[in-house]
């Protein structure tokens, strides 16, 4: 416990320790960050903790805000946020994790990418009170002799103490000069802003010390680094992610959303409900023992879970719907109310691959023919598997794919 605390800045010290330690994986040191904690209760100065997020594609999903909800919760215990847009380290992007070289985006992807995510983040933070940095301000005006002497800080034999560059390098895979800049950029933001706390992912870590690092270069109070887990996708095994079509997007329609919930395993249900909505400690604790004792069916539990996050990002009015939709289309094998409908203009005879293409139900051709091949695809409820009929155009024909995708073909009169 820290010392020169009155009894009731403690109480305060212990009630925003308990939350702020929730769901992190590790503090880097403990003993200082409570130190920062203490000092900021005691001087009632908010401490700066910033979070920095490359735009590397249009939409953030469930796995961004298990960090964005933790600097929700600083927010709320009225500390600054400092939210930072990598639109300059975006170009080159970070090789956390990677086996080969990442592509670099286009100045316009970024800039594109970083105007929805702003708009994302306001779902969750206080966009009021947070402070959003673009972190070219302050990398684009550096001079080469700046990052010459920006590199003169770290050796080869450190940057190689990272997982994903040792092991390239141990299987001669590629490894461009370019890659080990990054960190260093990323450590650059938190000398611009004076960070008191930086927060990440646990594939982070790495990044995250390197800021620590060079404020320790320029004689600055070094920040704490804190890391949270990386949330599993609804295949259950590797993270979350929009290229592995694994995802739940905070976008999602409520239907979609519902609906994916309900595909999360049954293994990971506790830990979305811990990193990814506001269940109470004490709630979650109950959930957990009636899923063990069997007073808790774990589709109730499941459903329980798509409510609330659709209610989150969505309102309660369409969790209900989305809850009702999930109910009619799932567990009683019924067709929707709220098809959308699609007036027919064309020939009276069509393909059903044209068809599914049409009504957007699928991007590509290609697609169109895994699903029906997979069994996916249904006309009026009945199973189509033959990628080459064709159908008659002459009255109403309701278009399902798989579980979630309808759409209602009306004959233009």
């Amino acid at each position: 416990m820290p010392k020169q605390l009155s009894s009731s800045q403690r109480a305060e010290f212990e009630r925003q320790l308990a939350i702020l330690k929730r769901g992190a994986v590790d503090i880097i040191p403990e003993e200082e960050f409570e130190a920062k904690l203490a000092a900021s209760i005691r001087e009632q100065r908010p401490l700066k903790v910033k979070l920095g997020l490359d735009p590397s594609a249009p939409d953030i999903h469930l796995g961004h805000t298990v960090v964005i909800r933790k600097l929700k919760q600083f927010q709320e215990l009225g500390h600054q946020v400092q939210l930072v847009i990598g639109d300059f380290t975006g170009r080159i992007g970070d090789p956390s994790g990677r086996s080969e070289v990442r592509k670099p985006l286009t100045e316009e992807q970024v800039k594109a990418n970083a105007r929805t995510y702003v708009e994302q983040y306001g779902k969750i933070l206080d966009m009021e009170r947070t402070q959003v940095y673009f972190n070219s301000q302050w990398l684009a005006p550096l001079t080469f002799e700046d990052v010459i002497r920006l590199a003169g800080t770290m050796t080869l034999a450190r940057m190689l103490e990272r997982d994903d560059f040792q092991k390239r390098f141990t299987q001669n895979l590629p490894i461009s000069l370019h890659e080990f800049f990054y960190p260093l950029m990323q450590g650059y933001d938190s000398v611009a802003l004076e960070t008191d706390i930086e927060i990440g992912g646990t594939d982070q870590t790495f990044n995250l010390l390197v800021g620590r690092h060079l404020q320790r270069e320029r004689n600055m109070p070094a920040q704490v680094i804190m890391t949270f887990p990386l949330l599993e996708g609804l295949d259950g095994v590797h993270k979350m992610s929009k290229s592995l079509g694994n995802y739940i997007g905070i976008n999602d329609a409520p239907h979609e959303m519902y609906g994916k919930t309900m595909s999360v395993p049954d293994q990971l249900m506790l830990r979305y409900y811990e990193l990814t909505t506001d269940i109470s400690s004490e709630e979650l604790q109950a959930l957990a023992a009636g899923l063990a004792d069997g007073s808790v069916h774990p589709r109730d539990a499941k459903m329980g879970l798509a409510y609330r996050l659709v209610c989150m990002y969505h309102g309660e009015e369409a969790a209900k719907e989305a809850e009702q939709h999930f109910r009619t289309v799932f567990q009683e094998n019924a067709l929707p109310e709220d098809i959308p409908e699609i007036i027919w203009t064309g020939e009276a005879k069509a393909n059903i691959i044209d068809l599914l293409q049409a009504t957007q139900l699928v991007p590509t051709r290609s697609e169109g023919r895994r699903m029906v091949e997979q069994g996916a695809v249904r006309v009026n409820q009945e199973r189509v598997t033959d990628s080459r009929q064709e159908l008659l155009l002459d009255k109403e024909l309701v278009i399902q794919v798989g579980k979630r995708k309808f759409a209602k073909l009306v004959p233009a009169e």
